[in-house]
């Protein structure tokens, strides 16, 4: 089994707290759903920094910023696509990003 990390991408962020507990509730719903393939359920993330090759330093998160991330082990890429096809920020208009992650 392969590890991949899950980034997700925009997303409309919970206005009520009966949204807020409506989106925890998929997401847990979601994460539960693949029991012991999830190796770390993550967190959200704030705004990134990025320090270029020039020393340069940008503060605005780029065009298509983080939102938050996840570590999924599965079976093939193929296999992780379907488990992000089934994830919450889809619904809210967001994308995730999956990338295999490798022991060193």
């Amino acid at each position: 089994m392969a590890k991949y990390l899950f980034v997700y991408h925009g997303g409309k962020k919970p206005e009520s707290n009966e949204e807020i507990a409506r989106v925890m509730d998929a997401w847990g719903k979601w994460l539960g759903s693949m029991g012991g393939d999830v190796l770390d359920g993550g967190n959200p993330v704030g705004i990134s920094t990025t320090v270029r090759s020039d020393g340069s330093v940008v503060n605005n998160g780029g065009p298509n910023p983080a939102s938050g991330y996840s570590l999924i082990e599965a079976s093939s890429l193929d296999d992780a696509i379907g488990k992000a096809k089934a994830c919450p920020i889809l619904a809210s208009g967001g994308s995730i990003e999956l990338a295999e992650a490798f022991d060193m």
